[in-house]
């Protein structure tokens, strides 16, 4: 927490440039603060009613564990954009001097968002174990209301977000690059200051938010299933003490990693992510050092250490196919642009294939992964037998976000770069600045789509970790299969993902179009506009997105919820465990689906616009921009909330899971 802080003054430090930029700079500032003041108002009302019914239904101590993780999950996600909307023309100005010093002033900014998720939620989640410690067993179970708060914040933040980032996008997109034949980031265009907002509260808060939830629901998983060992055999408290102290080695590694990234100014895209990439792996190795040497100090099996480390090189693994096929200096994006030259239909036609085919190695990953964390769990104690395997799962989750403090960092930095380039193209700066943004920017798409495979991966470890949490919560010793109300809850599981999909889609596609519409009036009815002599009224579409964020993100939020609770109460502990398994797989495949469709989509525009193919204005380019536009709710809206959605509802079910029995269908 000292070294966010330090941090923080470090880049507010950074020469913030010339008159033009800090004007562009303090619109982008006002209207993300703006939003989220108006989402944490509604928030503050969803918590309350919930806190109020957990207390009302359970106890005051999840009730109060729930506010905090609540309350604490806001702060990061905030602290993060406050940072974030000041670095940008910070950033901007590092890079008139330099390729190096803009990816170090950006890189700085993104480490405050990393540095800040694991930090504080380290901190609070270990202060409300200890604060109803008296009872170790029951503190396990008031801290699942941590993780409720943090997944409720992250839902709601990283929707409405997701709907506000991408509708000033795409509408942005279709009027200004298409139809008006203006340069991404142009001054004239009115959707301009609305849409570099929304990289901030979607990309940034959002995110933050999201991976705090990630990061806090591996722990308590992990956590809750130590205490199910120590019960059970009366083994120490060490298993439940375990993940906190792999979680704080990764603090420690993951600092370390932040001073690694440095690179020269005449670097390729490859050698900005090689950059990247020796932070990571750099504190990937030392947190493997620390974790050795806690788990020989925690007095636990040393087979448990190596679950740990299946978790680490399974991260890195779906990093690193993710990379692959969203990195547009590898064939799958490639042959994406490629497909360009025959219009939008074959680039839309080409990109589904290759983000329905990148399915294939992170599932893989993820299943060997499980299988061998399994295995060394059973061996480590075979007398708690499966226990111990799903135990070492959890652990292996928590092993995959270890280093989440940096490998966040990567993630946030890229909506910093965006928004420098944005700055520097209306301030109108030398193209060479541009140049580096650019550069800047297309690193951090292929790190965002890197960072959200990272939390869709751990997201699927920490589901199935929190769904044997929740039946043994639930007492339920296994699952059969042929009970007649667990292929019911199976499919319905199996629905919620798409369903949900459906209504943030959907929500992107009217916000998008108020935009469209706005901005076509604007140009027509403006006058001078387009040739430069009069100013856009930017407030206004940074209301429209403002207010349709906010109304469409309450069904899919209130869905996330609900869905858990009427299953359970309705047709039992049974179902919902089937409900939760099925939509733990299906969200898993529409997730990195989504996400890495939409990365590769962007990345092949960002190719084309480097000069390939015709370059910038060509019919190739025009045909990327339709799919970067089709791709923006998949990878920035849709896909990287499902992986909050399947944890929400497994959490929800933790929570409740004493409450549920036979349901009200008996057979």
């Amino acid at each position: 927490m000292g070294f966010v802080v330090w941090q923080i003054r470090r880049v507010l430090a950074e020469d913030q440039g010339n008159q033009a930029m800090r004007e562009i700079a303090a619109a982008i500032q006002v209207g993300a603060s703006a939003f989220l003041r108006r989402e944490y108002t509604y928030l503050v009302g969803f918590v309350v009613v919930v806190a109020l019914a957990l207390a009302a239904f359970l106890n005051w101590q999840t009730a109060l564990c729930f506010v905090v993780g609540a309350a604490i999950s806001g702060a990061t996600g905030y602290l993060g954009m406050y940072v974030a909307v000041r670095s940008n023309v910070r950033t901007t100005a590092a890079a008139v001097r330099s390729l190096n010093d803009g990816l170090r002033v950006a890189f700085a900014s993104g480490s405050v968002m990393g540095m800040a998720v694991v930090s504080f939620g380290l901190f609070g989640l270990s202060l409300m174990y200890l604060i109803f410690s008296g009872d170790a067993a029951q503190s396990v179970s008031y801290i699942a209301g941590f993780g409720f708060g943090a997944s409720s914040i992250a839902l709601f933040a990283r929707v409405g977000g997701g709907i506000y980032t991408k509708a000033a996008d795409v509408g942005a997109d279709l009027v200004g690059k298409l139809e008006a034949n203006i340069p991404e980031d142009d001054a004239r265009n009115p959707a301009v200051i609305a849409d570099n907002v929304g990289d901030n509260v979607g990309d940034v808060a959002g995110m933050g938010a999201d991976l705090f939830e990630s990061y806090v629901g591996s722990i308590i998983a992990a956590a809750t299933l130590g205490m199910v060992m120590t019960r059970a055999s009366a083994a120490p408290l060490a298993y439940v003490g375990l993940p906190f102290l792999v979680a704080a080695g990764g603090i420690i590694a993951s600092l370390i990693g932040t001073f690694l990234v440095k690179t020269r100014d005449d670097a390729t895209q490859e050698d900005l992510l090689s950059s990247l990439r020796r932070s990571v792996w750099g504190a990937s190795a030392i947190v493997l050092v620390l974790t050795f040497l806690l788990n020989w100090m925690a007095g636990v099996s040393f087979n448990y250490f190596l679950a740990i480390l299946t978790g680490l090189i399974a991260g890195n693994a779906i990093a690193y196919f993710t990379e692959y096929y969203t990195s547009y200096t590898n064939k799958p994006t490639l042959s994406i642009a490629d497909s360009a030259e025959t219009g939008a239909a074959t680039l839309i036609i080409q990109g589904i294939a290759v983000g329905m085919s990148s399915t294939a190695a992170p599932v893989l990953v993820v299943a060997v992964a499980i299988l061998m964390a399994l295995w060394f769990g059973i061996k480590a104690d075979p007398d708690m037998g499966v226990t111990a395997g799903l135990y070492a799962v959890a652990l292996a989750s928590v092993g995959m976000l270890s280093t989440l403090g940096v490998t966040l960092a990567t993630d946030a930095y890229g909506p910093v770069a965006d928004n420098a380039g944005g700055i520097a193209e209306m301030s109108h700066l030398p193209s060479e600045v541009r140049h580096r943004t650019d550069a800047l920017d297309s690193l951090g798409n292929t790190t965002a789509a890197t960072g959200k495979g990272f939390a869709i991966g751990s997201a699927v470890l920490t589901a199935l970790a929190l769904i044997a949490a929740y039946m043994e919560a639930a007492g339920m010793q296994s699952l059969d299969m042929l009970y007649p109300t667990v292929l019911p809850g199976l499919l319905i599981g199996a629905m919620l993902p798409f369903l949900f999909t459906a209504l943030t889609m959907t929500a992107v596609g009217k916000a998008a179009k108020e935009i469209v519409l706005e901005v076509r009036r604007q140009f027509k009815e403006i006058a001078g506009l387009l040739e430069g002599t009069a100013k856009p009224d930017y407030a206004r579409c940074v209301d429209i997105s403002t207010r349709s964020a906010l109304r469409e993100m309450i069904i899919p939020g209130l869905l996330a919820v609900i869905s858990p609770l009427l299953v359970g109460y309705v047709l039992g502990k049974e179902a919902l465990a089937g409900m939760l398994i099925g939509s733990t797989a299906a969200g898993f495949l529409l997730a990195v689906m989504m996400a890495n469709t939409g990365g590769a989509w962007d990345n092949a525009k960002k190719w084309i616009e480097t000069g390939a193919m015709g370059g910038k204005g060509s019919s190739a380019h025009k045909a990327a921009v339709v799919g970067d536009t089709v791709g923006d709710p998949f990878k920035d809206t849709s896909g990287p909330s499902l992986n909050i959605l399947i944890k929400l509802m497994s959490i929800v079910g933790l929570v409740f899971a004493a409450t549920f029995g036979a349901g009200l269908l008996t057979f």
